[in-house]
């Protein structure tokens, strides 16, 4: 199983094509086109990993699952953790064998991404139920360089999880989604 120390920020994307556009001008180039992921969280009784700051991820990106265990992150203006993962042949079994564990779903939140990189580090680029934003990741002054090519200024690094942008999204909006999920933002806007 791999395990990387991760480093990375998101921001807000006004404009995917716009975004795309400038991803190619800064010579990237796309490594996986627009693909649906679905993510599932986990976690024991009395949520221990969250209150620890971790967490363990089941993820379905288009055919491929992969599960994912991150360390409680250092958060500076980027965010910073060690990330072990390992891709997984059968993703409903092992979603059988978690909550045989005693691990139950805690949160569950999808998109579409596409991947871009430049051979130092990558992009991404997520259209999610509640807005679109994109993903720098790689050694910290590379993603500043990236970023001021991109024209993301500083101040509009995000360093948050999907779980705490869909949770905010949720107080401002008054929204009763209880995932991130399409259907269960859209069937909440339509109440």
């Amino acid at each position: 199983m791999p395990s990387n120390q991760e480093v990375e920020i998101k921001f807000r994307v006004e404009n995917v094509r716009a975004l795309s556009r400038r991803l190619r001008a800064a010579g990237f180039r796309q490594v996986t086109r627009r693909t649906r992921e679905r993510n599932t969280l986990y976690d024991l009784p009395g949520s221990p990993l969250r209150k620890r700051g971790e967490l363990l991820r089941l993820r379905k990106y288009g055919k491929e699952w992969l599960l994912t265990h991150k360390a409680k992150s250092k958060v500076t203006r980027y965010k910073t953790r060690v990330e072990t993962e390992t891709g997984i042949a059968d993703g409903d079994k092992l979603e059988k064998i978690l909550q045989a564990l005693s691990y139950a779903p805690t949160f569950r939140y999808e998109k579409y991404r596409a991947e871009w990189s430049d051979s130092h580090g990558h992009v991404v680029v997520d259209e999610t139920p509640i807005g679109s934003f994109g993903e720098i990741e790689g050694p910290a002054r590379w993603i500043d360089r990236t970023s001021e090519r991109l024209g993301i200024d500083r101040s509009s690094y995000i360093t948050h999880s999907y779980a705490e942008l869909f949770f905010a999204w949720k107080r401002q909006t008054g929204s009763r989604a209880n995932e991130m999920t399409f259907q269960s933002v859209r069937k909440s806007s339509g109440s």
